[in-house]
């Protein structure tokens, strides 16, 4: 049952347009997977999401962050009470030879500010899907760049609702993780230090890395990105395709044949279809390898009943 007095309160800390009540979350992820949100919220102002967090505590309603949904997966039954989607907050700007971008920002648009005002660190994520949150929680990388070779800062609102500034440092960035979810953060926003550089030169690595992406990744088809988290020793869409899954269907869930790395929803899958089929690589692989593939992807909600 929706709480009309929770939405009430929600459309009084935002508006009635921020507020949309039983939203399909398949419309909000990349890989069009997933059933309704209780509400989906989409909060403008660094003061509203901490509003909406007191909110959710005092209220003892569920709360979930969604990111902008590029590595994630929402299984078919949706997500009870509050889910929250930054991409409202997505101003990016340049202070001298630092980025500063909101978390609802595109990686791959900050990285191209980046270019624009000839700075130099952040080339390795001109590819990257997803917000600026998402990197942070994930401390993104590819192409031998991450994160956090390059983050100075970031606002965060933490469990309570408390706006706090906090060093790189304190997130604890490691190999595609961080301390972010542990301590209940909501990345509101991004310090990047960068270094002048030369505009030509920053654009040629992004345009190489930019023709890696395209000419070896799925990107015709929804996907979350890389499933799975590379295995020591290992590459995970490798010991995939050597177990002979490539072009493995569990319903409209596919193993990529261009990249056996990812699975993409090549017709109107389910989550749960998605979900099979990526148990089934990890069950194939461990099988036949011994070796355990940790996944990348999130998965959250709850399953159809």
């Amino acid at each position: 049952m929706i709480n009309h007095h929770v939405y009430e309160k929600l459309i009084n800390i935002t508006s009635e347009k921020n507020v949309l009540v039983n939203e399909p979350l398949k419309k909000h992820t990349y890989t069009r997977l997933g059933g309704a949100a209780d509400w989906l919220v989409t909060p403008e102002t660094y003061e509203e999401v901490s509003e909406i967090v007191k909110l959710a505590n005092k209220e003892e309603v569920p709360f979930t962050l969604l990111g902008n949904g590029s590595n994630l997966i929402v299984k078919d039954g949706g997500i009870r009470g509050i889910v929250m989607n930054l991409y409202k907050l997505n101003e990016i700007k340049t202070v001298g030879t630092k980025v500063v971008a909101q978390s609802g920002a595109r990686i791959i648009d900050t990285s191209r500010e980046a270019l624009n005002q000839r700075l130099t660190g952040l080339e390795f994520a001109c590819g990257i899907p997803g917000s600026v949150g998402g990197a942070l929680y994930m401390n993104a990388g590819a192409y031998g760049g991450e994160i956090k070779d390059c983050l100075e800062s970031a606002v965060v609102v933490d469990r309570y609702g408390e706006v706090l500034t906090l060093p790189a440092k304190a997130l604890d960035l490691a190999y595609r993780t961080s301390n972010i979810a542990d301590n209940g953060y909501i990345v509101l926003e991004a310090t990047f230090a960068l270094e002048l550089g030369d505009y030509d030169e920053i654009k040629a690595v992004m345009d190489d890395l930019t023709f890696k992406r395209e000419s070896k990744q799925p990107l015709e088809y929804p996907s979350c990105g890389s499933v799975f988290k590379r295995p020591p020793g290992y590459f995970a869409g490798k010991l995939i395709q050597d177990s002979g899954l490539q072009g493995t269907q569990i319903g409209g869930a596919q193993v990529s044949l261009k990249h056996a790395g990812f699975i993409v929803n090549k017709d109107n899958a389910t989550a749960d279809e998605y979900i099979r089929l990526i148990r089934h690589v990890q069950a194939t692989v461990k099988e036949k390898f011994g070796v355990s593939l940790e996944r990348e992807v999130r998965i959250i909600g709850e399953d159809l009943e």
